[in-house]
């Protein structure tokens, strides 16, 4: 059993008269606030809670910023996992862990199954844009379709992403946790949330872009009120129904432009798939580390 013990600092020639120093004890429960980890994690929390107001310019740079941010805070719940304290903290409460444990899986899944999409989008818009300079309508017409397909899949993602957050109840306050755990049930309980948020503005967003939709509603466990999505993704809703129609009947100087917006809209999904890559690495280091804290 780890026995409880005390960091001190010793200084030379130290005089009585000097003003005592204040430490912290070191225990087998999650360190105090203070301490650096948790702290940085907050704060990241926070970044993301405050992102999630934001809506005015809902583009693709501002997706992708959630999502590093998303990583970041993924790797910091991973060092503070890392922590001998945190890991006997989460030992005295198996059950809870073993529902994150489902909770990271689903949330893995649906990672996965969006970057396999995601690579299909990348081949349409290539075969898209060769339909473009050949003002093939009915190539097109094909590509149209699948980008009502393809809504109709990243709207199934909205779905699984709310039950990643819905099925799973977290310990309720009767249980008597300790401060440490009961600090630590908390700071991760928000890295759940606040990974749905993201995840759900990104499903949700490419979701309405594609399906030409101009608004829906998410609602999130535990957050203080819904959030409406007015509109999806700026790059994405550039390519719509009306710039590809009719493409026999336009002039040189149009379909170039709609060429122009079609190469765009491919950088961004390229941005796009290198930032959900990272999410779902640090996504799956997470889910180990849980499993390690029960197994090690």
């Amino acid at each position: 059993m780890v026995g409880v013990f005390k960091r001190s600092l010793s200084f030379p020639h130290k005089t009585p008269s000097e003003p005592s120093i204040s430490y912290h004890n070191r225990s087998i429960s999650l360190p105090c606030r203070s301490h650096p980890l948790i702290s940085q994690l907050t704060n990241e929390i926070n970044e993301l809670k405050t992102w999630s107001s934001k809506f005015e310019n809902r583009t693709c740079s501002w997706l992708c910023d959630a999502l590093i941010r998303l990583k970041d805070v993924q790797h910091s719940l991973d060092d503070i996992l890392q922590l001998p304290q945190t890991r006997e903290s989460l030992r005295r409460q198996p059950k809870w862990v073993e529902k994150l444990l489902e909770d990271f899986l689903r949330f893995i899944d649906v990672y996965g199954i969006f970057r396999t999409l995601v690579m299909a989008v990348k081949d349409d818009q290539a075969a898209a844009q060769v339909a473009i300079r050949k003002k093939d309508d009915s190539k097109i017409a094909l590509y149209m379709r699948s980008r009502k397909k393809m809504a109709r899949e990243m709207a199934k993602l909205v779905s699984s992403t709310v039950r990643c957050i819905s099925r799973c109840p977290f310990p309720g306050s009767d249980s008597g946790p300790s401060a440490g755990d009961a600090e630590l049930v908390g700071v991760i309980i928000d890295v759940v949330e606040v990974s749905a948020l993201v995840s759900l503005a990104l499903f949700n967003g490419i979701s309405l872009s594609l399906a030409s939709r101009k608004s829906s509603w998410i609602g999130l466990m535990r957050l203080p009120k819904k959030v409406k999505i007015d509109e999806g993704i700026q790059e994405f809703q550039q390519i719509g129904v009306e710039s590809l129609r009719g493409l026999r009947e336009k002039r040189d100087g149009e379909v170039r432009m709609v060429l122009k917006r079609m190469q765009e809209f491919e950088g961004c999904i390229g941005y796009i798939e290198t930032s959900v890559e990272r999410v779902f690495r640090s996504l799956i280091n997470t889910r180990v580390s849980l499993l390690n804290s029960l197994t090690q």
